[in-house]
């Protein structure tokens, strides 16, 4: 977990990096999706708006969209995750990023945004 974390309400977090963002699902939404089994993430340089759909993953359990916490473009996204998403059952934080983005957003964007602790305390 990183201090700088911040998150939805609809469980996805973003993490600060020098030059883009990483934006990946929480460990409380792992965990309520059960075993992931397949991940489906956009092209690099697809543009996205805050709260737009922008990956698909699928767990034993069932099938679940993912929202981007801020409007930006792909610039990479975790091959490793595309090709063995059972990872993400083990540990999402530890480089268990989805995409990194280049956010066009301002800090209006940010405001909804909660701190991992804000967050934990909205979810529990």
């Amino acid at each position: 977990m990183n201090d700088a974390m911040l998150c939805t309400k609809t469980h996805e977090y973003l993490i600060e990096q020098v030059d883009n963002y990483e934006v990946g699902i929480t460990d409380y939404a792992i965990k309520k999706l059960g075993d992931i089994i397949f991940v489906e993430l956009p092209e690099v340089n697809t543009k996205f708006i805050k709260n737009e759909a922008f990956a698909t993953i699928e767990s034993v359990k069932s099938v679940s969209e993912i929202y981007m916490p801020i409007s930006g473009k792909i610039v990479e996204i975790n091959e490793e995750i595309v090709s063995t998403p059972e990872l993400l059952n083990d540990d999402s934080y530890s480089n268990k990023w989805l995409v990194k983005i280049e956010s066009t957003a301002d800090q209006v964007e940010l405001v909804d945004l909660l701190d991992y602790s804000d967050y934990l305390e909205e979810i529990l």
